[in-house]
């Protein structure tokens, strides 16, 4: 087996309104984000609204 590092962060907040958090924590990524979703349940139950309004 050839080295390696492996690390794998991860940050869960739990509770009410932790959405609230979502845009302070992908900025530090940059301004531009790729958001992956699988098929149209997001969109249904209204998530990806508010996924997109905590983006801006």
């Amino acid at each position: 087996m050839k080295d390696f590092i492996f690390e794998n962060k991860t940050k869960v907040y739990f509770g009410k309104n932790q959405m609230e958090h979502l845009g302070e924590e992908v900025s530090r990524f940059g301004k531009r984000v790729l958001l992956v979703y699988g098929g149209g349940s997001i969109k249904r139950i209204g998530l990806y609204d508010k996924v997109m309004t905590e983006l801006k």
